[in-house]
């Protein structure tokens, strides 16, 4: 009996899949459904992720007594995140974005309840494995900007990867705001102050991984994956017609993950050490919080416009202008009034705004140069090297500033971010040869 229910569910499976092969009506309409689904789900994963950044070197501070060991936070939780993006990218490709990404949230979501656990205890220990998990939920709120893309045409996909990013706006602008807030609350039950917004973060993180696992119906993955084995097995023309393709898709894989990697790390080193740079100079904990969503908001808010321009004006054109409005944030950081939040808040949101051209100019290049049937483990394996640039950019943030300066800190990461210029013109110029 078992056995015969099972073969049946394969076959509606089979059925309904066929549907969408033959129907391009049905395909958007499934593509529309993703979008709308995803942009529900980021809401969430935005407020979840934001929170924790905010306070999570602070935290680290408080606990610890030190400044020179405030980026381990941060170089926690991006570790925690490369693990996850394998694992979510692995189970996306097996068994669709949907068990992928929920199984991520629902992580990152445990993650967050151990640093509330860790802060109540004091355990330093239990805070960074805490923050290891909790990283998952930061791969999960990246990789679900792939799911937008599965059913998106080569002129949607940059647009496809904004509508999910900016979604992210709304929950990453209000969870720094909240900050306050939730350290009121935490105080009022017991809780320490600085892990109050870890409690919004957890329930953000479930709620978004409950999103997608009850609504992410049928999964857009293995809808595109049936699709493209479908024209696979209908296409004429020989494999070797198309040894061309792949050597430039080997091209476009690595100058989208350079692209994304650089910037992040540039992005995150930053950012990391934002916080307690205002600390020292005689801001509070609510204007840190200010700052950071002015950051969070540039780094999703445009992303609508950077998808059409991407879509538009061409991968290559925004992945340099990431690096050309890097550079200048850089410099503003270091060369502006520490005690001018006008200033910070400048240098913050160009910051977030180059980590915005970099990402989604990184993803459509990274898209266009892998097929469905290996999409997903590829896009996991290098979210995998962008979380841990990320980590190896909050925790050598630290140790730069406690014996320079956030002044150099600042310096160097705009000198590196003018790397991204010579590697897309290297890769375009290749694929020109080609």
């Amino acid at each position: 009996m078992l056995h015969k229910e099972n073969v049946k569910a394969v076959d509606t499976q089979s059925a309904r899949l066929q549907s969408y092969i033959g129907s391009s009506e049905k395909q958007q309409q499934l593509y529309k459904r993703t979008l709308m689904v995803i942009v529900i789900s980021q809401i969430f994963g935005g407020a979840g992720l934001a929170a924790g950044i905010t306070v999570g070197a602070l935290l680290a501070q408080d606990m610890l007594g030190t400044d020179s060991v405030t980026g381990i936070p941060t170089a926690l939780f991006t570790l925690g995140s490369a693990a996850a993006a394998l694992i979510v990218g692995r189970l996306s490709q097996r068994f669709g974005r949907r068990s992928g990404l929920a199984a991520g949230f629902l992580a990152g979501g445990i993650g967050a309840i151990g640093v509330i656990v860790s802060a109540l205890t004091n355990s330093i220990l239990l805070l960074f494995a805490s923050l290891l998990i909790y990283g998952a939920g930061s791969a999960t709120n990246l990789q679900a900007r792939y799911a937008g893309t599965d059913l998106a045409s080569s002129t949607q996909r940059a647009k496809a990867v904004s509508m999910a990013m900016v979604s992210t706006t709304f929950g990453a602008v209000a969870g720094p705001n909240l900050v306050g807030v939730m350290g009121e609350f935490a105080v009022s039950i017991g809780i320490p102050a600085l892990a109050g917004p870890f409690i919004l973060a957890a329930a953000a993180y479930l709620l978004a991984g409950l999103v997608l696992f009850i609504l992410l119906r049928p999964d857009p993955y293995i809808v595109a994956k049936a699709i493209a084995d479908a024209q696979r097995t209908t296409s004429n023309v020989p494999l070797e017609g198309n040894s061309h393709l792949l050597s430039i898709n080997k091209r476009g894989i690595f100058a989208g993950a350079a692209v994304m990697i650089l910037t992040q790390f540039v992005m995150t080193a930053i950012m990391t050490m934002t916080p307690i740079h205002m600390g020292h100079h005689g801001h509070g904990l609510n204007e840190a919080g200010l700052v950071i969503g002015f950051h969070i908001g540039a780094m999703f808010l445009p992303s609508l416009v950077t998808g059409f321009l991407v879509d538009k004006v061409g991968r290559a054109v925004m992945a340099i202008a990431s690096a050309i409005t890097l550079l200048v944030s850089g410099i503003l950081a270091a060369m502006g009034p520490a005690d001018s939040m006008a200033v910070l808040i400048a240098a913050l949101v160009l910051l977030g705004l180059g980590w915005n051209f970099g990402l989604i100019s990184g993803t459509a290049i990274l898209v266009d140069a892998t097929p469905p049937s290996i999409r997903a483990k590829t896009q996991g394996s290098v979210d995998v090297w962008i979380a841990l640039s990320g980590a190896l950019g909050g925790g050598l943030s630290g140790m730069i500033v406690a014996h320079s300066s956030y002044a150099a800190l600042s310096i160097a990461g705009s000198v590196l971010s003018l790397l991204l210029i010579p590697i897309v013109v290297w890769a375009t110029s290749n694929q020109n040869k080609v």
